[in-house]
Formats: C-alpha cells, sequence, structure tokens
C-alpha cells in the first residue's frame, strides 16, 4: 500500500508500506516508458536505474537505505507527472 502526503514546498510525499518491490517495478516500467523525445528522458533513465540498483539489493539481501530509495521513488515520481503534463501540454 503506499499513501500519499503534502510534503514542504508543495511536493508530493510517498510513504510505502513494508515491501516496496511492486512500486518498485512499476515506476521503473513507467519511467522506461518515456518517450525519447521528451526532455525528461535523459534523467528518467537515470533515476529508473537508481531504481533498479536497488530492485536488486532488495532482492539479494533485503536491505537498503530506505531514505535514498523514498528519494529516487519520489523523484521518479515527479518526473512521470512532468512528462504527462508535457506530452499533454
Amino acid at each position: 500500500m503506499v499513501a500519499c502526503s503534502n510534503h514542504a514546498g508543495g511536493a508530493t510525499l510517498l510513504i510505502m508500506d513494508d515491501n516496496p518491490l511492486p512500486l518498485i517495478r512499476l515506476l521503473a516500467n513507467r519511467l522506461e516508458r518515456i518517450s525519447a523525445d521528451s526532455v525528461w528522458a535523459h534523467r528518467a533513465s537515470g533515476v529508473r536505474g537508481t531504481l533498479l540498483i536497488a530492485l536488486d539489493e532488495l532482492e539479494i539481501q533485503d536491505t537498503i537505505s530506505r531514505d535514498a530509495l523514498d528519494k529516487a521513488i519520489n523523484i521518479g515520481m515527479e518526473i512521470l507527472k512532468a512528462a504527462a503534463k508535457e506530452k499533454t501540454g
């Protein structure tokens, strides 16, 4: 389960349950689908790479810095929102 709340500066902070794997997989898949023509494609690629590394670490050793993971997930969500706005623009 994922809950959203407003954070300082108007950003959305995601709060996840104990199993972030489904969300990481979904987000990585969505970031991969951002068009190469988008101004967000390069940044999406970097965040996707970070998420895939985190996914590997979680599957292998079941430990990871939760702060770093939360930050990558939040950045990924913001990129998806910006890319969607750009597309519908």
